[in-house]
């Protein structure tokens, strides 16, 4: 049987309050342009909103002006969203901690995931947001997924219990000996 092949996410849509809260928080916090708006074709009385996450792609949000901000935090069970990531520069996420108290918005601090660092607080519906820094840069014609893929496979070979900046760095070592055409015989990362 065949796979449907995707190719990224083309947008993710979120119940939102009233049309107000959502360009608050998603333009004015977290400096998404709005892009456009217009009714919710599935729905009479909802709107929908667009916003441009930085990537081109789309978050958009359902609104409906009888709809109040909720802040409690979203449901955790199977099938719930925990949580969305958004990626931020190195220069944004220095400044993320300051920022997020300057709008008195209550926050983690910052989490060391090893490959990346994270800030988590809330949305003014309760929704788990993530600003996420990557500590690498992959190389040419290389994603992230590709370091993060190769820096796993080091990571398992080494028994080691999560991915760390010496099994980021031997993954870009690899991939650039790789593209280079360098044989296996010159892979010296385990």
């Amino acid at each position: 049987m065949q796979k449907l092949q995707v190719q990224g996410v083309h947008h993710i849509t979120l119940t939102g309050a009233d049309r107000q809260t959502s360009i608050d928080f998603w333009q004015g916090t977290l400096g998404m342009p709005f892009v456009f708006e217009q009714p919710n074709l599935d729905t009479p009385g909802e709107n929908h909103l667009y916003f441009d996450p930085g990537d081109g792609r789309l978050i958009t949000v359902f609104t409906h002006e009888a709809r109040k901000p909720d802040p409690s935090p979203t449901p955790r069970g199977a099938g719930n969203l925990h949580h969305l990531a958004f990626n931020v520069s190195a220069a944004t996420f220095a400044q993320a901690v300051e920022r997020l108290a300057a709008r008195g918005i209550t926050h983690s601090g910052v989490r060391d995931r090893g490959f990346m660092d994270s800030i988590y607080f809330r949305d003014p519906l309760g929704l788990l947001i993530e600003l996420a820094c990557y500590r690498f840069e992959p190389p040419a014609g290389f994603s992230h997924a590709d370091v993060l893929r190769e820096a796993h496979l080091i990571r398992v070979a080494r028994n080691a219990h999560a991915i760390a900046p010496p099994h980021l760095a031997d993954a870009i070592e690899r991939l650039v000996a790789r593209r280079h055409g360098a044989g296996a015989e010159d892979d010296t990362a385990n």
